[in-house]
C-alpha cells in the first residue's frame, strides 16, 4: 500500500503508561507488546518524511462528576489522570519536538481537540492508525477520521488490545467501513 509522505501522517493512539506498562491502571499486555511494532511504523514514516502524531488520553479527576449518561471512570475505573505518570507516553517511543501531540478526553482523537486543524494546516489527507486499544480509541478515531473525509488506514499488526477478539473485531469493522487495512511491512511511501 503506497502513501505520499507529504500528505500522510502516522497517528499513534494512546501508547501511554496506563495502558502499556505493567504498573499502569488499565494495563493490557498486548498494548505493551505493540510498542515495537508501533515504533517500526513511526520509523518507516519518519524516514520517508511523513508526519507523526501521538494522542494522549488524559482525564481531569473531576471530568465525569456531572456526567448525565457516560462515565468512563464508572466503566473502566480511574485511569490516565491529568498530571499522572499513567497519562504519559511510554518512554520507549521516539517522540520528537516536530511531532504533534494531541491531548484528548474521550475515545475519539478528533472530539474537541486540535487534531483536525493540525492535519488540515499540514495538508494531511491519509492517516495510518496504530496504537491502543484497537476496538476503542483506535476504532473511534478511525471512524471519526473517515467521517471527516480523511483516508483512515488501520495498521493491523501494530495494535494493542485487551482480548484478541477485540482486535479482530476492530480490524474486521475497519475493513468493512473503510475497506483499507495494512500491515507495517506493506507500508510504502512514493
Amino acid at each position: 500500500m503506497s502513501f505520499d509522505p507529504e500528505s500522510t501522517a502516522v497517528v499513534v493512539v494512546d501508547m501511554q503508561n496506563g495502558f502499556c506498562h505493567p504498573d499502569g491502571s488499565l494495563y493490557a499486555p498486548a498494548s505493551e507488546e505493540a510498542i515495537d511494532d508501533v515504533t517500526d511504523v513511526v520509523a518507516t514514516a519518519r524516514e520517508a518524511g511523513a508526519s507523526v502524531v501521538y494522542t494522549r488520553d488524559v482525564h481531569p479527576p473531576e471530568q465525569f462528576e456531572d456526567a448525565h449518561y457516560y462515565d468512563e471512570f464508572e466503566r473502566w475505573g480511574e485511569h490516565v489522570l491529568e498530571g499522572s505518570w499513567d497519562a504519559e507516553l511510554v518512554d520507549d517511543l521516539d517522540v520528537r519536538d516536530e511531532d504533534h501531540v494531541v491531548v484528548k478526553h474521550t475515545y475519539d482523537a478528533f472530539y474537541r481537540t486540535d487534531l483536525e486543524g493540525h492535519l488540515d494546516t499540514h495538508g494531511i489527507d491519509d492517516l495510518l492508525l496504530c496504537g491502543t486499544l484497537a476496538n476503542v480509541c483506535v476504532l473511534h478515531t478511525a471512524g471519526s477520521a473517515g467521517l471527516r473525509d480523511y483516508r483512515p488506514v488501520v495498521v493491523e499488526d501494530a495494535l494493542g488490545y485487551i482480548e484478541e477478539d477485540h482486535r479482530d473485531y476492530a480490524v474486521e469493522h475497519s475493513d468493512f467501513l473503510f475497506g483499507e487495512l495494512t500491515t507495517k511491512d506493506e507500508i510504502a511511501f512514493e
